[in-house]
């Protein structure tokens, strides 16, 4: 069977493998720790639900605008402003069917074949599928964790070059939780002054999942306002994942373009999900900080306990829920018939010796490192701690 070549560039997300790959051995009986999805373990908000009940039998089930329902759109930007001191006006704000259709429709309507995006290591898995499938060149940064896994202003600077057309990071950053600073975003905000040919693609999808007080975005320097991008979305700060409904706020111009092509393939986002996502954006935060509280002492406790464990190397992560430790120091090591040659090796190690489920940090552009979901209870990630530090100590030289 002929199928198109760009199917090529698709290949299944690491991600969702692993967490095949998981459930196959549990279903086999194996007793199997998940820590591959980045999906918060919370239930939706009671009141975010009942909006969606209320939508319902208000009758909200018709074909909504391809752009989002207005009121939508204007408790996105009333959410901008309140959280995020950016002003946007409905026209410069569309929803999604999930923040990653908003970077699809974005990459693209911006991107040409040829044209050279860059995107710091390490990413989330799908920036640089939707990039090579828009036909456009892929420029790898790499950021590794003697830097934070952050990206310096003179290495953006080395990055760029007359085919440049766009730049995408995400911060908090998946998979590395990294947050960049007020400080270090006008770094690269000069670096991005002195080159008005690339736009600026900034995944926030992770604001409220933060560790490290106030969020940033790039979008605050005026400056650059008319080439960034904003994407966002319900799924991590509300316990939104399966309600599926992201946006973006940008140009109109661009918002336009998107409209033009989300037009001819979803259409409009779900309109249940809509009217219960104002009632989100605009009621009382309290159940997302509570979560943010549990996320964070989590996060405490894996990074605790990965520092204890002899050979490996972790940041801390400042946002969102995984960590990313650099795991370099146990390649070329072996146990039984299993020697770990590579980060792919040692999530399959984990897997089938430890039965703890993880990411090769390969999927996200870093070979040296694995990622690890700590978005589940405290007695599962206890359980996989142990697990993990028990199969490392099995691994000889």
């Amino acid at each position: 069977m002929q199928l198109a070549q760009r199917l090529d560039s698709v290949k299944e997300p690491q991600t969702l493998k692993m967490a095949k790959l998981s459930r196959e051995l549990k279903a086999k009986g194996i007793n199997i720790v998940d820590l591959s999805l980045g999906e918060p373990d919370f239930k939706t908000p009671e009141h975010i639900c009942a909006a969606a009940v209320k939508a319902m039998n208000e009758g909200f089930t018709k074909y909504p605008p391809v752009v989002g329902f207005s009121d939508l759109l204007e408790a996105i930007s009333i959410k901008l402003k309140r959280d995020n001191n950016l002003d946007y006006a409905a026209n410069e704000i569309m929803v999604s069917t999930g923040a990653k259709q908003s970077l699809y429709n974005l990459v693209m309507s911006l991107v040409d074949p040829g044209d050279e995006v860059i995107i710091p290591t390490p990413y989330w898995v799908t920036y640089a599928t939707q990039v090579q499938m828009a036909g456009g060149i892929v420029k790898y940064v790499n950021c590794d964790i003697d830097t934070d896994f952050k990206l310096s202003p003179e290495r953006l600077e080395e990055s760029i070059t007359s085919k440049t057309k766009l730049f995408i990071y995400s911060s908090p950053c998946n998979p590395s939780g990294s947050f960049y600073s007020r400080e270090e975003l006008a770094g690269l905000a000069e670096v991005f002054k002195r080159h008005p040919q690339v736009f600026i693609i900034s995944d926030e999808i992770y604001e409220y999942i933060n560790y490290a007080g106030q969020h940033e975005s790039i979008a605050q320097f005026v400056e650059l306002k008319n080439r960034v991008i904003v994407v966002n979305g319900m799924s991590k700060g509300f316990a939104m994942t399966g309600w599926r409904l992201g946006y973006m706020a940008g140009p109109k111009e661009i918002i336009q373009a998107c409209e033009r092509l989300q037009g001819q393939c979803t259409s409009g986002a779900n309109s249940i999900t809509q009217k219960a996502a104002v009632t989100a954006l605009l009621s009382d935060l309290g159940p997302t900080h509570k979560m943010v509280e549990a996320f964070k002492q989590r996060k405490d406790y894996v990074i605790g306990a990965l520092k204890k464990m002899p050979g490996i190397r972790s940041n801390e992560p400042q946002g969102a829920f995984y960590a990313f430790p650099d795991v370099s120091s146990f390649f070329g090591k072996s146990y039984g018939d299993t020697t770990i040659n590579n980060a792919d090796d040692m999530s399959m190690y984990l897997l089938h010796e430890g039965h703890v489920a993880t990411v090769c940090g390969s999927a996200f552009g870093d070979n040296n490192c694995i990622r690890i979901s700590f978005a589940t209870s405290m007695t599962n990630l206890m359980e996989a701690m142990e697990r993990i530090d028990k199969a490392l100590k099995k691994l000889n030289p």
